[in-house]
């Protein structure tokens, strides 16, 4: 599924114009990067959080060259789902959920 397809699948299901469900999803995506850029950490009850890891400096070796490369500290962006989120995708229900998604 691409980004039009969700616009799509958005716009048809709420009935609101497709450029402005665009912008939306856009905005949207452009939060989280700005944050998570930020090293914050987004969280979305029921679905999932935007977390910043961690990864720490490490020696790497060229073996081709045979020389030792120093890989710097650094972030990267990783999702966490909720466990509603699995538990819909690996086909089970979780009571007090809603069944509107």
């Amino acid at each position: 599924m691409t980004k039009a397809d969700i616009v799509k699948e958005i716009a048809e299901k709420t009935g609101i114009d497709s450029k402005v469900v665009l912008l939306t999803v856009e905005a949207f995506m452009s939060t989280v990067k700005d944050r998570m850029a930020n090293e914050e950490n987004i969280y979305l009850r029921g679905f999932g959080s935007f977390i910043v890891k961690q990864r720490a400096a490490k020696t790497a070796r060229n073996i081709s060259r045979n020389t030792t490369l120093i890989i710097p500290a650094h972030n990267i962006p990783a999702f966490k789902p909720a466990k509603s989120f699995l538990a819909k995708v690996a086909g089970q229900e979780i009571e007090g959920e809603d069944e509107e998604d």
